[in-house]
Parts: C-alpha cells; sequence; structure tokens
C-alpha cells in the first residue's frame, strides 16, 4: 500500500495577505541557484527573492547595474526548479522597465515565460507605475521596492538610509500608496527609518517586506551570501550573520589541499 505524502502548502500571494492580517511574519531570503534554493525551501522559508544582487555576490561587480535580463532568467529558472512550497519573485534588473512601459511589459513576459517564477519585483514609486500598470494589467503580479533602491544608485550617490527628511518620508508613503492602488501584492522597504516603514505598515493592506526597516514591518528579507558569512566586507547595521561560512569553506579546503599534498586523499578506503 503506497503512503501518500502531503505537499507543502503552497505560498501564494493570497497567502501573505493571509499572514499579514493574521500577523505571521514572512520570512524571505534571496537565492542564486538551484542547490541553495533547495535548501531554503526546504527549510520552510516563504519567499525567495531571485535578486539582481547576483551582480554582486555572484557574478564580483560593485552594483546591481551590470546583470541583465537573460542572466536574471537563468538564476530564475534555476531556483524554480528546485522549489515546491515558497513564491519565487524574480527581480527585474536595471534597463528593462525604466522609461518605456512596453519594454518592462515584454521584460516581465518574458522572465515569466522562461523562469516559472510567481512574481517579479520592480524598483521605484511615480516614477514606473505605468511600467507597473502594464504588467499588471498583463495578469503578472509585482512587488514594489521603495527606500533605498541600489538600482538608483548612480542617482543618489551613496547608499545610506533613505526618507530620513519630511519630504522623501512623504512621497515614500504617497508611492507605497500609489503601488498598492496599481494592485501590487506587497512592497520591500529598504534602509528607511523604521517608526516610518512602521507607519507605511499601517497604512498598506498589502504586506510590506523589510531589509534595514525594523521590526514593525510584514516580513524581513536579507541577502543570502551576507546572513551566511559568505560575504566579509559587507557589514551594515541591520545585518545579522547566522553563520561564518566565508571561515568554515575556507578551512574546509584548506584540509583538502594539505591532504591532496600529503597523499593522505584518497586513501585505500576511497578508490576502487
Amino acid at each position: 500500500m503506497s503512503v501518500h505524502k502531503n505537499k507543502p502548502r503552497k505560498v501564494t500571494t493570497h497567502v501573505l495577505m493571509e499572514m499579514k492580517h493574521t500577523g505571521e511574519k514572512i520570512a524571505m531570503l534571496t537565492a542564486y541557484d538551484y542547490s541553495m534554493a533547495k535548501i531554503l525551501d526546504k527549510a520552510g522559508l516563504d519567499v525567495i527573492l531571485v535578486g539582481d544582487s547576483a551582480s554582486n555576490v555572484i557574478a564580483g561587480w560593485e552594483t546591481t547595474l551590470p546583470i541583465t535580463l537573460d542572466q536574471m532568467i537563468y538564476h530564475g529558472a534555476s531556483v524554480v526548479r528546485a522549489v515546491d512550497r515558497a513564491l519565487v519573485v524574480v527581480d527585474m534588473p536595471f534597463g528593462s522597465y525604466q522609461g518605456n512601459s512596453k519594454e518592462a511589459l515584454n521584460s516581465a513576459i518574458k522572465i515569466m515565460k522562461e523562469t516559472a517564477a510567481d512574481a517579479v519585483k520592480l524598483e521605484g514609486g511615480k516614477e514606473i507605475i505605468e511600467s507597473v500598470n502594464r504588467i499588471i494589467s498583463a495578469g503578472i503580479p509585482v512587488m514594489g521596492h521603495l527606500g533605498l533602491t541600489p538600482q538608483s544608485i548612480n542617482k543618489f550617490g551613496t547608499y545610506t538610509v533613505r526618507a530620513k527628511d519630511e519630504e522623501e518620508a512623504v512621497k515614500l508613503r504617497e508611492d507605497a500608496l500609489l503601488l498598492q492602488n496599481a494592485g501590487c501584492f506587497g512592497v520591500v522597504l529598504e534602509k528607511i527609518p523604521a517608526k516610518l516603514a512602521q507607519l507605511v505598515t499601517k497604512d498598506l493592506v498589502i504586506p510590506t517586506i523589510g531589509i534595514g526597516a525594523g521590526a514593525g514591518v510584514d516580513g524581513q528579507v536579507l541577502v543570502l551570501h551576507d546572513m551566511l558569512g559568505i560575504t566579509q566586507e559587507f557589514s551594515p547595521r541591520f545585518l545579522r550573520r547566522y553563520n561564518n561560512l566565508f571561515e568554515q569553506i575556507s578551512g574546509s579546503v584548506t584540509s583538502y589541499i594539505n591532504d591532496v599534498k600529503a597523499v593522505d586523499f584518497p586513501n585505500n578506503k576511497e578508490q576502487y
């Protein structure tokens, strides 16, 4: 007799809305490849973001700007193949949606068709709302992203905390409502004052996901390589490192090198 194993409940945009209204916090991390995504999904993560931070932690670029649409699709498809439960969101890279809503729609369709992801994420508010509207009108779920928007680094010239002054804070709250009214299912709030993030969270009926935005939001996201301690040079206040894999991996590789040099690997049991 075969035993039926119940699959874990798939996280959808509707499930995230339920979580906000019941007060259950949303856990989100980035992933860029099959093996890591499988680990995250099995661990019970709610949302996996295929972030354009792959430009930094995978490709070694200083900013997120160089990564291309096809490269994001490659990473997105790799992650989706590993996932059973988590909602998978793919970042739309710089140049794929700004200033041209038709190109934005084509880019979003290409991502959805070639990755089988659940949603896309765009940075910005009023400036990109035409693209958001067009993508959502095609039935593609969109997550917004406000506050520090890394794709605009050359405009701002710094990664400092955003919306500390009243004018920018007012605009951010307006942009959040604009994204919600357009039909976005959630919004990431990056590196803004905690009190402002809490206000935005109360303004909205859709979930807010914070990164450097305090505890008064509906969920949290971190870059996987940062929270695992694979990267070492990036240490903002909001980052909590849950491991030091740089040290552990380095130690393992050193042991392997020593064993090879000493002809200790492979031993008699490790050969045919």
